[in-house]
């Protein structure tokens, strides 16, 4: 009850839903409290310079101007930012409530409350006390996945492709062949969980994974233009406590690799903050001249490509396997491959791709564009694969499988590509097996 009858607090109350703005005035009312209503924020903000209320009990979803909008003009007004808000939603979200309180709310009601509920937050808000601490219950990803503590134990060296576009994910019934995701690469040896990229294609991997139950799980990122990242905010491991993920990446350009990750889940462009990820997640810039991640042991190299991108050379048990998935080799070289040999001059640039990819049982990498679309794609930081093809052959790898698939590129066209660069490879004399790349190839090294 307020108890101050001879100066009594007003309270303001801006709730666009008519049943519950009448059930928090009348509860307000009894309690002795002085309470005007608004139906929408633009008419709250005109009513706050006429009533002069000591609290505001304000409604997230208003017509016209938001409520945290509402919210946010009344704290940035010195005449209006000490007077009490309190927020209700019906919205269950922990990015509402966390802005919400970053503004200056003081405290967030989760809708429909009940009214003692409702009487007790503003008595303490009037009072000077502190709030009880967050009065609604949030909704997680976690329940959304289904989370198995049996391990599968894999005693083979596998790779297994989970996104193979580049530049952005495509769907629809040309692209069913090939998939649509974008880079994200499974590597496994025993209990060992490597990860290159992390396009799209890692939401589908983290939904295995979340099966397979928790575990350290080591990502390695070639860069961080957004195909390779992309699928980071919806990586089920992430959320899940009990999980490790380290994550890799090179020392380069613009933000750090921290902020480049969490910079996705900022409130702004996603519903999930990378607060709210619940495993430990670890990351550290690739320094030195390798790395070891259990059995296997990862090496780098700069490619030719805008930012700071790197490739990897990963080995295990005496095998090997390379991934360049975004790299313009032979910058700018149009000429016939037959004429490329290790003396060239145009290969003085890229001698050392081909030193660093030299003999690798698998050579997953790109050719995105055709020759006959490669002069108008000078500078973008992808090969044609006539120069694609210099470099396996250059390199003697064992085998070379094509992914970082052109978004406009439809299966069809893609068959039509992979004739083309088995053509391109049989006139430079070389036996190395051609394929593709698509979302779910599995294969083995050993």
């Amino acid at each position: 009850m307020n108890t101050d009858t001879l100066d009594p607090k007003r309270i303001l109350v801006v709730e666009d839903t008519k049943a519950v703005a009448f059930l928090i005035e009348a509860v307000l009312q009894v309690e002795g409290y002085l309470v005007e209503v608004s139906e929408d924020g633009e008419g709250g903000l005109e009513r706050v310079r006429c009533v002069r209320p000591d609290l505001i009990v304000l409604d997230l979803m208003l017509p016209g101007i938001h409520g945290m909008e509402v919210l946010r003009r009344l704290k940035a007004d010195p005449e209006t930012a000490g007077i009490i808000v309190i927020m209700c939603t019906a919205r269950k979200y922990k990015p509402d409530y966390d802005q919400a309180m970053e503004l200056g709310a003081y405290a967030v009601l989760s809708k429909p409350f009940e009214r003692e509920e409702l009487v007790e937050v503003v008595r303490r808000a009037l009072a000077g006390e502190a709030p009880m601490g967050p009065h609604i219950q949030f909704a997680t990803m976690e329940g959304r996945v289904e989370v198995s503590t049996a391990a599968k134990s894999r005693d083979r060296w596998y790779y297994r492709c989970w996104g193979t576009r580049g530049s952005i994910p495509v769907s629809g019934s040309r692209f069913v062949r090939h998939g649509g995701n974008t880079s994200c690469v499974e590597l496994g040896l025993g209990e060992e969980i490597l990860i290159v990229d992390a396009g799209s294609g890692l939401r589908d991997l983290g939904v295995e994974l979340a099966r397979r139950g928790p575990r350290t799980i080591h990502l390695l990122i070639t860069h961080t233009h957004w195909d390779h990242i992309q699928g980071f905010p919806f990586f089920a491991p992430a959320y899940i406590p009990g999980f490790k993920l380290v994550i890799y990446g090179a020392l380069g350009f613009g933000a750090d690799l921290k902020s480049a990750f969490t910079g996705q889940l900022n409130r702004e462009y996603f519903p999930v903050q990378f607060e709210d990820m619940r495993a430990s997640i670890e990351f550290r810039h690739l320094e030195g001249q390798g790395l070891e991640v259990g059995p296997f042991r990862v090496f780098w190299e700069y490619t030719h490509h805008p930012a700071a991108t790197v490739c990897f050379r990963i080995e295990a048990g005496g095998k090997s396997l390379g991934y360049v998935s975004d790299n313009e080799f032979l910058y700018g070289y149009q000429g016939a491959p037959g004429q490329i040999t290790l003396g060239s001059e145009e290969l003085v640039l890229h001698r050392r791709m081909v030193s660093f990819m030299t003999g690798v049982d698998v050579l997953l990498g790109e050719a995105q564009y055709t020759n006959e679309e490669y002069p108008s794609k000078v500078g973008w930081g992808h090969s044609s694969i006539g120069n694609a093809s210099i470099l396996a052959s250059l390199a003697e790898v064992r085998s070379w499988v094509v992914t970082h698939h052109d978004p406009d590129h439809d299966d069809e066209f893609l068959d039509r590509m992979l004739n083309a660069t088995k053509d391109i490879m049989s006139g430079l004399g070389s036996r190395i097996p051609v394929s593709h790349a698509y979302d779910g190839l599995l294969d083995y090294l050993y």
